[in-house]
């Protein structure tokens, strides 16, 4: 990238950005991460005959016209449409099954799930306070209709306004208003996780289905990024993740055989920007630094921003895990969700707290024989304000949160079908809790209005909403 380009890319940053959101992308710059998404026009074609063992790392395309193309291309659709089962569990329950009001943390729940395009909102009884909408046909991200990819959420983020960022796995950003209009939608094949900055930058896991020789000569991969993109949705810096073990001490732990045959390498599937907290327990913990999760690698990283490679990994333990966190305690958080389980047997999931500097246990929740816990894919975890730990049992299509001596407080099932002919209960992607103070205006029905409440009187308020209070 040109010293002009960086210039340009500078000046257009948000004044009124926070000094660390600017000095998290002069760094990306200064380690020349590309920009925009290339396409594979201009791409070089392959040479017959090129390996993977190439001094060249420049990614290639087979030479058009030929059947080999065309099978390429046919796998380029496959890799692009990697998803998730839309549900695969059936249940003769829905909505809130258990709520003990005194020991549940109170709060609004949004979630996504695999029977719609769409985020709802619900109170702690279940309730819908509000529902966004938003079919992929209407953002113009141009994309195959026929991916199932494109009828449904794999993330969503909500601003106090009501404003919506929801990501169509593999496919697309859009961000709508409260009201279910577009603001903007991104072509970037975002997936699995975003992060919005106190600046209004969006950090997000985006991938390209292209051939990268030095892993496969012949096989297309998908490659995952780290992008970041302005509030506006324009793509400011990029960051190949492969790239960043490849340059690192960890470089050996990338194998082409952990692709499971279908060519999807890391399946990165979280992203959390670290504040620095904790840096004096490890340098790797710095302000800026990236945490992240390699599904297929059983891998959970922290990627530099200011040395472009990964500095710290924690291999997980059987394989497959979502959703790494810092908690205040300076703890991690980690969803494991045991994907060497046989396919069709009911195996057991847990969410680990780990001290990551000494890398010692320090607490777990499996389920029990009465309460079964199994997510083969997958899964998030959240420690509440109280103590508790919220937990999504994705494919089941479950939420439910937990005391620290592993009591279940509360339960919510997914009320909606997914599944080819919609004969399952909906995969559940994530359930958040949020606090109700923030959204008081957004959504007048909560109470709030233009009045101030306090945190005490907002919990009053859901109480007696939801029966807290007995007659």
């Amino acid at each position: 990238m040109d010293s002009e380009t960086k210039t340009r890319m500078r000046e257009s940053l948000d004044d009124r950005s926070h000094v660390r959101a600017v000095g998290l992308l002069l760094a990306f710059l200064s380690l020349a991460f590309a920009c925009g998404d290339p396409t594979r026009e201009n791409l070089p074609p392959c040479t017959p005959g090129q390996s993977g063992n190439d001094a060249s790392k420049t990614d290639c395309i087979p030479t058009s016209g030929s059947e080999r193309d065309a099978q390429f291309l046919e796998m380029l659709k496959s890799l692009e449409a990697i998803g998730y089962l839309r549900g695969s569990r059936n249940s003769s329950k829905s909505g809130v099954v258990l709520h003990d009001r005194e020991l549940a943390e109170q709060g609004l729940n949004l979630y996504t799930s695999g029977h719609a395009p769409e985020a709802i909102l619900v109170d702690m009884d279940g309730e819908v306070i509000h529902r966004w909408h938003y079919a992929f046909e209407s953002s113009a991200i141009p994309g195959d209709t026929r991916n199932t990819n494109s009828k449904w959420w794999r993330r969503a983020a909500i601003f106090e306004n009501g404003d919506l960022l929801a990501i169509y796995e593999g496919m697309g950003l859009v961000k709508i208003d409260k009201d279910s209009n577009l603001i903007w939608a991104s072509a970037l094949k975002a997936h699995h996780d975003l992060e919005v900055q106190p600046n209004g930058d969006i950090y997000v896991l985006t991938r390209k289905a292209h051939l990268v020789p030095r892993i496969d000569p012949e096989v297309p991969i998908l490659e995952d990024f780290i992008s970041i993109l302005s509030p506006a949705g324009k793509l400011k810096a990029q960051m190949s993740l492969l790239e960043a073990f490849e340059k690192s001490r960890f470089a050996p732990l990338v194998r082409k055989e952990l692709m499971s045959g279908n060519g999807d390498l890391f399946h990165t599937n979280s992203l959390e920007v670290l504040d620095g907290r904790f840096a004096a327990r490890d340098r790797s913990f710095e302000q800026g630094n990236i945490l992240t999760s390699m599904n297929r690698m059983g891998v959970v990283a922290i990627v530099s921003v200011r040395l472009g490679q990964v500095v710290w990994v924690r291999r997980t333990a059987p394989i497959g895990q979502h959703d790494p966190k810092f908690l205040p305690n300076g703890n991690m958080l980690v969803f494991t969700n045991n994907m060497t389980a046989s396919e069709g047997i009911m195996g057991s999931s847990a969410v680990e707290e780990f001290d990551p500097k000494k890398r010692e246990p320090r607490w777990a929740y499996h389920g029990t024989e009465e309460h079964p816990f199994y997510s083969r894919y997958l899964g998030t975890a959240s420690r509440m304000a109280n103590g508790n730990t919220l937990i999504t049992e994705g494919m089941g299509g479950r939420a439910l949160e937990v005391t620290a001596e592993g009591m279940i407080v509360w339960e919510y099932l997914n009320p909606h079908k997914g599944g080819d002919h919609d004969q399952y209960i909906a995969s559940l992607m994530e359930v958040a809790r949020l606090d109700v103070a923030p959204f008081l205006k957004a959504f007048p029905q909560l109470g709030g209005g233009e009045a101030k409440i306090d945190i005490q009187g907002v919990r009053e308020l859901i109480d007696r909403k939801t029966g807290g209070k007995k007659d």
